[in-house]
């Protein structure tokens, strides 16, 4: 540790750190734009000068590494006419357009011009212009003239992102931020730009112009997308979301978002929402009111029971929903007397639970491994949060290894790449089974072939302390699922990595938690989606997109004699009978378990629209319609507690050994396997999939391409 004086504090930090460090952890403010803890350090605005004994000059805080017995003054004479002639040089040619700037509230240099800027300019020149840039429909690149080059955004592609679309040409006053060569921006968490530009020179396409930083209030939440649970503040202004940001959480997502996260608010608003239950009547949709929707759903549960039996009921719940609504989804079913509840919509095998399936490590200790396996993952797209955490990895030399159907771009270094069919990743995880099997002398599980791409994993994976193998959505929905689990499992016990599944969705961890599967001889959803039942109760669900195979989904649903589809817009209306809409994770308070265990709840931001309630209300209410017992919940804390069994009411986290990847499966290398279901980054849930701006991205056009070109 090295000890230096900081306006006569004595201050310690580990050799190497920089004076902006020190005054960080004493808790000093220096001013400053370019610097940003995530980021590495550029040195370009000189904001942070500050005075240090013997230097002939004031030193940049964020580039001067601290010395022993160094002493620093920050708030000198010294140092603060410095920082006012930076301030001074930096607004010569910001244009003074302060009233219309959407980053007007929250600007950095609007903050710090206060403190240190003067109260008339000396410069009389004509002020530089910067033409505007279309760089896509998530970042406004329309006022650039406001720039000070900080290169945040820059630093951000090429470091964190792993894309470096935009950059710096020319030089001086013809200094620009641009794209080049005039593409558009595309990475997965392009959005994160919007918050680290200091001035309004990059801003957010969907929000502009929409309202003033002041008038929204803010709320936390959690996001429903990916497995990441990444906080946010949801803001606010007359009962409608306007923007999301992120809140930091370093154990979580650090300070950042995936795109999804941020722009997906957009379909909250859009025309398809469902604002009042409607039945179809006559092959025509009417609208209704909650009473009669409601008894209309009590009577046809109960004809088909009486007709059927309650064998022939089932539900099929989304692993978006929350937590309270797939409790109550399974506890409705299964108080008619069935167990047909499934949330494994995309999977090809349906293996009975051994124990709930999560990462197997915590969230931040991707960010420091030193070896990783992936199999049947897209990282980047599936899990755009966990492939930072993975890309910094790399950066520190970790070796990151592919086994997946296609050559997947992650914007990373990859160790190495196997690409072959999913029929063939049993055989290739068998191959590095037998690799590693060949290196500590022992029986390999299965036969394969020590080839010289397996042996390159079983050597990384055999060295270092820190590594983990990560079975992504594709290796979860595949049809020898627990095959390739178990070949994991005999690595990770032999080399000391972890197995873990990356898990596909927001609640996906949640919905085993609350036993959303089939019990007993329970239908699972490939035999409910395949006209399995009679009656069936779609929540959050839409068989078309988050089935394996939307047709014969939608050809199997239509065998039932009542759908019940519940969701916050207008779906499933070829193949249901009764509309319910009920409240995104906006309107409506709940919890998701992230792929760590990691507990979140939350709260309503904005009131239902419309007749929109929330799930779990509905659900509860049906049950109370068909006189069940055990529906007498009065707040969604209660099934909460219901849910989780009262040991666990609080804990932050899933407790005790329920979380388990181990596996009593066979190991079959030549089970016969078809291509996987797993959904592109905009399709992933009924939200994304209806948020314009991301639809209209590289990646949302790419997958409706993919659509229309699937034959029939």
């Amino acid at each position: 540790m090295i000890e230096l004086d900081l306006d006569g504090k004595k201050v310690e930090v580990p050799e190497g750190s920089m004076i902006m460090h020190a005054a960080d952890k004493a808790g000093t403010y220096i001013p400053h734009f370019c610097y940003h803890k995530k980021l590495s350090i550029a040195a370009n605005c000189r904001m942070c000068l500050v005075e240090v004994e013997k230097a002939p000059k004031p030193m940049p805080a964020c580039a001067t590494p601290v010395t022993n017995g160094m002493v620093v003054r920050t708030k000198s004479d010294k140092a603060i006419k410095a920082q006012q002639s930076v301030m001074e040089f930096l607004l010569i040619n910001h244009p003074l357009d302060c009233p219309i700037c959407d980053q007007g509230g929250e600007c950095q240099l609007q903050d710090l011009a206060v403190g240190y800027g003067a109260s008339a300019s000396r410069y009389e020149e004509e002020k530089r212009v910067v033409l505007h840039k279309d760089v896509g429909p998530l970042i406004s690149m329309e006022e650039m003239s406001r720039c000070i080059h900080c290169t945040r955004c820059v630093r951000f592609g090429q470091e964190l992102a792993g894309v470096m679309e935009l950059g710096m040409i020319h030089r001086g006053e013809h200094s620009e931020i641009t794209t080049v060569s005039g593409d558009t921006v595309d990475s997965e968490v392009s959005g994160n730009m919007i918050d680290l530009c200091p001035v309004g020179a990059l801003l957010s396409k969907p929000f502009r112009y929409q309202a003033r930083t002041w008038e929204l209030a803010r709320r936390k939440s959690v996001s429903p997308h990916d497995s990441t649970g990444a906080n946010l503040i949801v803001q606010v202004k007359n009962n409608k979301v306007m923007r999301v940001l992120p809140l930091e959480n370093e154990e979580v997502n650090e300070c950042w978002l995936a795109d999804r996260d941020r722009f997906s608010y957009e379909a909250l608003d859009s025309t398809e929402r469902l604002a009042t239950p409607m039945i179809k009547h006559g092959g025509e949709w009417k609208s209704v009111d909650w009473q009669t929707a409601l008894e209309y759903v009590a009577n046809g549960l109960r004809h088909v029971k009486g007709d059927h039996g309650a064998k022939a009921i089932g539900a099929l719940v989304s692993p978006h929903s929350t937590v309270e609504e797939l409790y109550l989804a399974g506890a409705l079913v299964r108080g008619l007397g069935s167990e047909n509840v499934d949330y494994r919509l995309r999977n090809a095998q349906f293996a009975r639970p051994e124990g709930v399936r999560w990462l197997g490590t915590s969230i931040a200790s991707l960010a420091n491994l030193q070896a990783a396996l992936v199999v049947g993952s897209n990282l980047r797209k599936d899990h755009p949060l966990f492939a930072m955490r993975v890309r910094a990895a790399t950066r520190k030399g970790a070796a990151v290894h592919v086994i997946h159907d296609q050559a997947d771009d992650w914007a990373m270094a990859i160790a190495s790449s196997t690409v072959a069919p999913a029929s063939g990743w049993a055989q290739a995880l068998a191959d590095v089974a037998a690799a590693v099997a060949e290196s500590k002398g022992s029986a390999a599980p299965a036969k394969g072939s020590a080839s010289d791409a397996a042996k390159r994993i079983a050597q990384s994976l055999l060295s270092g302390e820190r590594k983990a193998i990560l079975l992504g959505n594709a290796a979860a929905h595949h049809a020898n699922a627990s095959g390739l689990l178990a070949l994991a499992n005999w690595i990770g016990a032999q080399t000391g990595a972890t197995v873990g599944y990356l898990t596909e969705a927001a609640n996906t961890v949640g919905a085993q938690l609350v036993k959303a599967l089939p019990g007993g001889d329970g239908l699972n959803a490939g035999q409910m989606l395949a006209g399995g039942l009679k009656a069936a109760i779609l929540l959050n669900v839409e068989p078309e997109f988050d089935a394996a195979d939307g047709k014969k989904a939608l050809a199997g649903l239509g065998q039932a004699e009542m759908v019940i589809s519940m969701s916050p817009f207008k779906a499933n209306m070829d193949i249901a009978d009764v509309l319910l809409p009920i409240a995104p994770w906006t309107e409506t308070p709940g919890t998701f378990v992230n792929a760590e265990g990691r507990v979140q709840s939350f709260h309503a931001v904005v009131k239902p629209l419309g007749e929109a309630r929330p799930a779990w209300k509905v659900l509860r209410v049906i049950a109370n319609t068909m006189g069940l017992p055990g529906f007498e919940f009065e707040s969604a804390q209660e099934v909460l507690a219901a849910a989780r069994g009262p040991q666990d009411v609080g804990a932050t986290h899933v407790q005790g050994g329920v979380l388990s990847n181990a596996t009593g499966a066979g190991i079959d290398v030549a089970a016969a396997a078809g291509k996987p279901a797993s959904a592109a980054i905009y399709q992933l849930d009924g939200i994304v999939r209806r948020a314009t701006s991301l639809q209209l991205t590289a990646d949302g056009r790419r997958a409706a391409m993919a659509r229309e070109e699937t034959p029939a």
